[in-house]
C-alpha cells in the first residue's frame, strides 16, 4: 500500500515516526500522524488545516492531546460514558497519580515497557492508513495523499477525531475546505468499510 502514497503522504508517515522518536515512545499513534500533518506546508491537507484555523492553534491541539494521554487515552465520550454509570474519570486519574506519580495512566507507551528500537504502528494508526486508502478509492483517486490521511483522522472515532472536531475540523469541514463541496454528505471511506 505504501507505494500508492504520494510524496506528501510518505512525508506524514515518516514525520509520525520522527514525532514518536522525539516523544520517546516505542510506537506510532494517530496523534503522531496528526502532528506530522501539522508540520507539512504547501499540501492540500495543510491548506485545509490553515483554512479552518487549526494550523494556528497547534498549542491548543497539543494540550488537548496531552490531556487525553493523562486520562489513559480515553476520549471525552469515554469519560462521559463512565460518568453516566457513576465513575468519575478525573477522580480516578487523581488517585492513580497520588499513588503512582504524575502521568501514571499515560497512554503513550512509555511506562514499564522494554524498548526494542523499532517503532511499530499501533492498531489505531494502521486503521487510519487503511481508512485513507478507502477514502481515496471512494473519491476515485489513484493515489493516497496527505488529504486522505487528514480525512481518515477525522473519520475514525477516537481522541484525535474528537480533538480535531473540537477545533472545527470535522470530516465535512475538512472536505469542504479541500474540495469546496461535500458531495451527498456521505463519508466514502466509512460507507465502504461497512
Amino acid at each position: 500500500m505504501f507505494e500508492r502514497f504520494t510524496e506528501a503522504a510518505r512525508g506524514v508517515v515518516t514525520g509520525a515516526v520522527s514525532h514518536s522518536e522525539r516523544m520517546g515512545t516505542d510506537s506510532v499513534t494517530e496523534e503522531h500522524l496528526l502532528l506530522a500533518l501539522l508540520d507539512r506546508r504547501g499540501t492540500r491537507a495543510s491548506f485545509a488545516l490553515t483554512a479552518l484555523g487549526v494550523g494556528d492553534r497547534r498549542g491548543s491541539l497539543e494540550d488537548a492531546l496531552a490531556d487525553s494521554r493523562r486520562r489513559g487515552g480515553l476520549s471525552k465520550a469515554d469519560a462521559e460514558a463512565l460518568a453516566g454509570i457513576g465513575i468519575g474519570l478525573g477522580e480516578i486519574v487523581s488517585k492513580v497519580e497520588e499513588a503512582h506519580g504524575e502521568g501514571a495512566m499515560r497512554a503513550d507507551g512509555r511506562r514499564g515497557r522494554w524498548w526494542t528500537g523499532h517503532r511499530s504502528f499501533v492498531p489505531g494508526a494502521k486503521e487510519i492508513l487503511v481508512e485513507a486508502l478507502r477514502i481515496a478509492r471512494g473519491r476515485g483517486d489513484r493515489h493516497i495523499g496527505d488529504e486522505h490521511l487528514l480525512l481518515a483522522l477525522t473519520a475514525r472515532p477516537g481522541v484525535v477525531a474528537e480533538v480535531l472536531a473540537d477545533h472545527g475540523a470535522t470530516y465535512t469541514a475538512v472536505e469542504r475546505a479541500m474540495y469546496g463541496r461535500t458531495g451527498d454528505g456521505a463519508n466514502p471511506g466509512l460507507a465502504e468499510a461497512g
